[in-house]
């Protein structure tokens, strides 16, 4: 196998050296396009998940390498893999074996709870399996300039996105009508299948706090949310929306104030997003708007995002680890009002850096008013 490149040099470093902390022989990172959890493979091997799952395998000593069930040999650009590439009829089976050869006894999985085929899982019976999603993820969380050009160019396909969903809203359009215009957008910009994209929808004077498929028999009024996530073609998740409102809808009370906290949540992230704070004192700072005045979070207000669309650390309460310069997080407080209906939830993507937080998109923290 030729060198690896530098950059992937620098991944399989951080996390041998996060093995190294927990005592483990060798990792197993799972991935698994059925799920949406192939990124993971991607970051420790080059390869990029098409149809089927795939794992890397890296021991303490020795090289790291990628294993295919037999029926994915051509399900893929094999030759985008830096690793030797292994193909079996049953990945657990192989990878059961070389650890008896090698005499592993701790072997940490990311993926153990979400993403490991059962039957891989069963074969490893015997060895002492460690649970490592948080290890890993903090491992990979500071990006490096080559992640985060990746980031940024996500970030560029996303805003952009969002301006064709709001130059394609009009109430009484199909969800799916207006959504389909963004998606041409991010498929011809190399997004392929990474996108999720869903609305909130509700009366029209405020949204409900429930996500939805944007489907052509959810018919659009004067307010809603649209929630845009895709991942460019370096395969980096970000999250850039904000709401739209009809050029003369009259909001409801509660929209309009949560939409007051969201200004304020937009500032306090400058200050608070800063290397040494904690992801506990972030979410403390960033929603002080809204819950002094009356409103909970329906859905976390951030976490790390990457390969992954959402890695750790969360962004939440008791969350003690500390941020460092160049984490990457998507940001989206879920106000809902006291009645459970009003809601609003706007995203951004933000980066950790000495100064504070920097917000990667160029959007006005603002509902968007339609031009029509």
């Amino acid at each position: 196998m030729a060198p690896l490149s530098s950059e992937l040099q620098r991944r399989h470093a951080n996390v041998r050296a996060a093995m190294a902390a927990h005592d483990l022989d060798a990792l197993v990172v799972s991935g698994n396009e059925y799920s949406g959890f192939e990124g993971a493979v991607t970051y420790m091997s080059g390869f990029q998940i098409v149809h089927r799952y795939a794992y890397v395998v890296v021991p303490a000593d020795g090289d790291a390498y990628v294993v295919f069930p037999s029926e994915a040999r051509y399900v893929g650009e094999h030759g985008t893999s830096q690793l030797e590439q292994v193909f079996h009829d049953r990945p657990g089976d192989l990878m059961a074996s070389r650890a008896k050869d090698a005499g592993w006894r701790r072997v940490g999985v990311f993926g153990l709870d979400y993403i490991m085929a059962v039957r891989d899982f069963g074969a490893l019976d015997g060895l002492e399996l460690i649970g490592f999603d948080v290890e890993f993820d903090l491992a990979r969380a500071v990006k490096s300039e080559a992640e985060l050009e990746s980031v940024r160019d996500s970030v560029r396909i996303n805003e952009r996105g969002f301006e064709i969903f709001l130059e394609a809203y009009a109430p009484g359009k199909s969800a799916a009508e207006v959504m389909a215009a963004a998606e041409e957008w991010f498929v011809a910009e190399g997004c392929g299948r990474l996108t999720q994209n869903m609305v909130l929808t509700g009366t029209d004077s405020f949204a409900r706090p429930e996500f939805k498929i944007a489907r052509r028999e959810e018919i659009l009024r004067e307010f809603l949310l649209p929630s845009l996530e895709v991942a460019g073609p370096g395969m980096h998740w970000v999250e850039v929306s904000r709401a739209i409102a009809a050029r003369d809808a009259v909001l409801s009370a509660d929209t309009e104030r949560m939409a007051e906290a969201y200004a304020e949540y937009f500032e306090a992230a400058r200050d608070a997003m800063r290397p040494g704070a904690s992801c506990h004192d972030v979410h403390r700072a960033v929603s002080a708007g809204f819950t002094d005045r009356g409103y909970h979070l329906g859905h976390v207000t951030g976490h790390s995002i990457g390969m992954t669309m959402i890695e750790f650390p969360k962004i939440g309460e008791g969350v003690e680890t500390e941020l460092a310069e160049n984490m990457v997080f998507s940001m989206h407080p879920h106000a809902i009002a006291a009645n459970g209906e009003d809601c609003v939830y706007m995203q951004d993507t933000w980066l950790v850096t000495a100064g504070g937080g920097v917000p990667l998109a160029n959007l006005p923290m603002q509902i968007f008013r339609a031009p029509i």
